[in-house]
């Protein structure tokens, strides 16, 4: 089943989560902001995307600049991740063994197959 790492306050992530009922695709909504994940899960995740910490961290957000993470290691990153789950990219939609950053949405059409 297809899975939605959605933030219903990011208008690109409603965008996601609209492009997903649209196209009459059944899919689970995770609420990671509410239910936020694990080390292990994060990892699961980066491994689905072949991403690191580095290319999924949103380096804008306040809290970024705040922890001092711009010379931050991949680990740290993991971590501070998991910590404030904020800083990870959205949406992040899953199926399967495969999973990616819906920006631009047309990504989701990748992993549908």
């Amino acid at each position: 089943m297809i899975e939605i790492w959605h933030n219903s306050r990011c208008s690109k992530s409603r965008a996601a989560f609209n492009y997903l009922k649209e196209k009459n695709i059944d899919f689970k909504v995770r609420e990671y902001l509410k239910k936020p994940v694990t080390k292990d899960e994060l990892n699961i995740i980066l491994k689905k995307l072949n991403k690191k910490p580095s290319e999924i961290v949103r380096k804008k957000e306040v809290i970024f600049k705040e922890l001092g993470l711009k010379d931050a290691s991949e680990d740290e990153l993991l971590d501070a991740m998991v910590s404030n789950p904020k800083l990870i990219e959205r949406p992040i939609v899953i199926n399967g063994d495969k999973a990616v950053i819906a920006r631009p949405l047309e990504e989701i059409e990748s992993i549908l197959l």
